[in-house]
């Protein structure tokens, strides 16, 4: 048998198939020693971290700057006072239902009651929102932390006008205790990720998705526990260390309905998981509505 034809010195054999001159898969083309050559493909810059994540570190951005503020104009860094906490939004039932001020439902899950508070729950925030912008995208992370806040904060809204109306009045109108954080919308983000990590369509291995999984439940459980423990204890003892734990389970629930109608953006047809979350968007502003109604009917 003869050996194979030889090439010319720094030439490898000719191509039976050559892509267009003026494009190469995609990139310009080029010429080189009698070939068509297409370039490399560009190299990928490094993304900085806020635009992996830019809603996470919007809402860690916003919750910061308002505590500053506080600090700034006068405000105990440590204990502040529950009138400093009212003054910048916290939440109370008399303030909603006698005075009409809805704001607070809103405003009350950006204000901290010192700076243990804020850093608690920054770092909870920071682990499960970077956890979840990936699958909700960044809408859905703000969309979630803005709806499960305001679900927890109307629970807790309700519960404390039935439980003190007629009895913890002062001149002022205030109702019961104040309302601070961002733990009910904490918690939601943690109820979104337990039914958005049990979907099949991530790219993930199953036994991953169950560690993760797990993980968050037991940040969901663990938590509940010690609060509800804390509250039980500071009763026996008469302390005055209360946690909000009502705003912990209407954040928690709305966060588990909030996710039941969506699928994980990673793994999913953009247009199927840009319908789903518009629908858990809409569902969930239609019953916070609809429960809103309701408080504003309760008998004063």
């Amino acid at each position: 048998m003869g050996s194979p034809p030889s090439s010319p010195p720094g030439q490898g054999p000719i191509p039976e198939i050559l892509p267009p001159a003026s494009s190469t898969n995609g990139y310009p083309a080029y010429h080189r020693e009698g070939y068509t050559v297409a370039p490399p493909p560009p190299i990928a810059r490094p993304r900085r971290r806020w635009a992996v994540a830019p809603a996470t570190w919007t809402l860690l951005a916003i919750n910061c700057a308002v505590y500053l503020l506080m600090v700034l104009t006068g405000t105990n860094p440590f204990n502040p006072s529950s009138a400093s906490l009212l003054l910048w939004g916290a939440d109370n039932a008399g303030s909603v239902l006698n005075q009409g001020e809805w704001w607070r439902i809103v405003a009350a899950m950006f204000v901290h009651g010192g700076f243990l508070h804020l850093a608690l729950n920054m770092w909870c925030l920071w682990n499960l929102a970077m956890l979840a912008e990936p699958l909700m995208g960044s809408f859905g992370v703000l969309s979630v932390y803005l709806l499960t806040g305001a679900s927890g904060n109307l629970l807790s809204t309700f519960v404390n006008w039935v439980k003190y109306h007629n009895i913890d009045i002062d001149p002022a109108g205030h109702v019961g205790p104040v309302g601070v954080g961002a733990s009910g919308a904490i918690f939601g983000i943690a109820g979104a990720l337990i039914v958005l990590l049990k979907s099949n369509r991530l790219p993930v291995p199953p036994e991953e998705l169950k560690k993760l999984r797990r993980s968050v439940i037991s940040f969901a459980v663990i938590n509940l526990v010690i609060g509800f423990s804390i509250n039980v204890g500071s009763s026996a003892m008469g302390a005055g260390i209360g946690i909000d734990n009502m705003a912990h389970v209407g954040g928690f629930a709305c966060g588990l309905l909030f996710a039941m109608p969506m699928v994980p953006r990673i793994g999913s047809p953009r247009t199927t998981f840009n319908l789903r979350l518009r629908i858990a968007v809409a569902m969930v502003v239609g019953l916070l509505v609809l429960f809103g109604f309701y408080l504003a009917q309760l008998p004063r």
